[in-house]
């Protein structure tokens, strides 16, 4: 319903029912901002609301009676409603706790609201929207006077309620950083002055100062709380110094994030108080509040921040492994062909076991399961073999690299000169890769090969035949659903990088480490040296376990979990498909290589590479940039910088120089 201002203004009723006061202020801010968007009219440097309160003032300026039905009801409003919910509360979660305020983001996204309500914090999502708060700051300070003089008659706008306000938060921040979750966390420098225990009795004295009028003591206390404020921030800053050691989750992130939010509104709320300019600080903290109304529906901003936390944990978890992937001497270099070369022996192995699992005919779900559990056994074996596998890889060096590019930008000195070393890196990074894959290809499709012509020459038939080579032939075609699965299998990999991160940061979250080098029963049971031993290699390769495990069942199990909800989605990685093709050629003949399908077969199975490589490495980078916060300002930089490299060394993307 579209009002116009006269009835707006004869609708004002102060003694109407509260639910009927409250939607007489809805209706005017709608009125306020009605037709916004549809041009300025006027003056083109001024917002039509703002144009609209102009002329609110003058018709009540102009109109005695009018003025009066206004002021009236908002004497009503501040009397009767409780305007510390919105200075206190709005904006926070009443528990500091993820689940829950996730929870009711999406229930006031689903759920309307009722103007019949003394809380204030409840009301506001009525009275205003996400984007008043450009217009409300714009508002000049001329206008700010008058709208102020609409507030009773001597009396200060929500003096008491700010006080109130500030002394609710400065509780809720005392509660949080006495909380063990945080006060463990934080180093001990930063609590020496006791800033968390000293808050509540400064605001006190605040509000006496205010109260009995003394400036110089107001200003005072304001100053120190302050300096308490502060203090409390720089604590809970302290907390990310030790999720390395201590861990990270949701609950933690979220309540430091809580924490650091109540201190910024209190000094938001101190401003209202002090300011000469009492109005324009209003006006500041309203349009605060607005844009805090628009970020609270927003479910999605609240997994963002949150998920950035654990990204950055997840990444530096992953990029502390992925160091171990990047080669930077010829050493490095021929030392990773060789592990990738034994990660290639065993891998042929998994393509016969492969083979035997389809062949036996248990059904599509054990099928899956039994060849999940082959891929995991033979992941997991290349790992505490110390070989590699190429494609696990990108996901573990992209983290790497992005911290390499974010410590970059970091310093000080010659840009160009940090972009050559940014190149450097993506050097080292690519041939880490190449080498990883060269070595895995260079042993798995000849001893597959091997395989099969000696079981022909002792038993008179291949291990795998020629019915299950043509279904290999037509499976890894180049023009066939390959380049699909083979952005899937991707998926998958970078899927894995994450899983260990998360059971990594769980893992040191929950201190198993401790307790297995410390609990009392598995001292007794164990002794105390190889409990200590335990400790170790657990900590050492549970995020390796996680990230083979999950992968190598992911790969088994999902083709089946989503072809049986009607996606017929399959698997292809490089090196298992190589095997394969190498025991379709061994069970046809070297006469497969005068044929198309197998050379088809062949680019098919290179684009596998570099997609399976490519995706979970796009994948990996961008989580990684996003835990870092990176900008890469300096793009065109580093994009010259990799041409020139390409134009003047062009093999050192495949093999080190010497002096590297």
């Amino acid at each position: 319903m579209a009002w116009d201002l006269t009835a707006l203004l004869n609708a004002a009723d102060p003694a109407s029912p509260l639910a009927e006061r409250h939607l007489w202020l809805v209706r005017l801010l709608e009125w306020v901002r009605h037709d916004s968007g549809r041009g300025r009219g006027g003056d083109e440097a001024t917002p039509v609301p703002v144009l609209r309160l102009r002329q609110f003032c003058q018709v009540l300026e102009r109109h005695d009676d009018h003025r009066a039905a206004v002021q009236g009801v908002i004497a009503a409003f501040l009397r009767e409603a409780d305007a510390i919910s919105l200075l206190a509360d709005f904006g926070f979660a009443p528990r500091a706790a993820f689940g829950s305020e996730l929870m009711q983001r999406i229930r006031s996204r689903v759920l309307p609201g009722t103007p019949e309500t003394r809380n204030v914090a409840e009301l506001f999502p009525l009275l205003f929207d996400g984007s008043d708060a450009a217009w409300i700051e714009r508002i000049d300070d001329p206008l700010l006077e008058r709208l102020a003089a609409l507030w009773p008659a001597g009396t200060t706008p929500w003096r008491d309620t700010m006080l109130d306000a500030i002394a609710f938060l400065c509780s809720a921040v005392r509660a949080a950083g006495f909380s063990s979750a945080l006060r463990l966390r934080m180093s001990a420098g930063s609590l020496t002055n006791l800033p968390f225990r000293q808050l509540a009795a400064t605001a006190d004295l605040l509000r006496t100062a205010v109260q009995g009028d003394d400036r110089e003591a107001t200003q005072q206390a304001a100053l120190y709380l302050r300096a308490l404020l502060a203090e409390c921030r720089a604590a809970a800053d302290t907390v990310a110094e030790h999720l390395e050691e201590y861990g990270v989750s949701l609950h933690i992130v979220f309540e430091v994030d809580q924490l650091r939010g109540r201190t910024l509104r209190v000094e938001q709320l101190l401003d209202c108080l002090l300011a000469p300019e009492g109005p324009r600080e209003v006006a500041h903290l309203l349009g605060t509040l607005t844009r805090t109304l628009q970020h609270r529906r927003s479910v999605r901003a609240l997994l963002a921040e949150q998920g950035t936390q654990l990204s950055r944990q997840v990444a530096e978890r992953s990029a502390e492994t992925g160091e171990h992937y990047i080669t930077r001497t010829r050493a490095e270099y021929r030392a990773m062909l060789r592990a990738a070369a034994g990660g290639g022996a065993v891998l042929a192995g998994t393509t016969f076991v492969k083979f035997a699992v389809a062949a036996i005919g248990i059904g599509a779900f054990w099928t899956g399961f039994w060849s999940g559990a082959n891929y995991a056994l033979s992941f997991v074996i290349v790992m505490l073999l110390h070989w590699t596998v190429a494609t696990k890889q990108p996901a573990m060096t992209a983290p790497a690299l992005a911290l390499k590019l974010s410590a970059i930008r970091r310093e000080s000195g010659d840009r160009a000169d940090a972009a050559e070393a940014f190149v450097d890196e993506v050097t080292h990074l690519i041939r880490s890769q190449a080498a990883g894959i060269v070595g895995n290809l260079a042993l798995c499709f000849p001893l597959v090969l091997f395989a099969q012509g000696l079981a022909q020459a002792l038993f008179g038939a291949p291990l795998v035949g020629k019915a299950q080579a043509e279904h290999v032939l037509h499976s890894l075609a180049l023009l066939g659903p390959s380049a699909l699965f083979a952005a899937f299998t991707g998926v998958l990999l970078f899927a894995s990088s994450l899983i260990a991160g998360w059971v990594e940061n769980w893992f040191v979250f929950n201190r198993l480490d401790s307790a297995l080098r410390w609990n009392p029963r598995i001292v007794e049971r164990l002794g105390a040296p190889r409990a200590q031993r335990w400790a170790r290699w657990w900590r050492g390769n549970i995020s390796g376990l996680a990230a083979n495990l999950s992968l190598g069942f992911m790969l088994g199990l999902l083709p089946v979990l989503l072809a049986f909800v009607g996606l017929p989605i399959e698997v292809r990685h490089v090196t298992l498909s190589t095997g394969q093709l190498g025991a379709a050629l061994g069970a046809f003949g070297p006469g497969l290589l005068r044929e198309p399908a197998f050379w088809s077969c062949a680019a098919g199975i290179a684009l596998t590479g570099v997609l399976n490589v490519g995706v979970s490495f796009w994948l990996a980078f961008r989580v990684a940039l996003r835990a870092g916060r990176v900008q890469i300002a300096e793009r065109s930089l580093i994009y010259a910088a990799l041409r020139r490299r390409l134009r003047q060394a062009p093999l050192s993307f495949l093999w080190p120089p010497a002096s590297a």
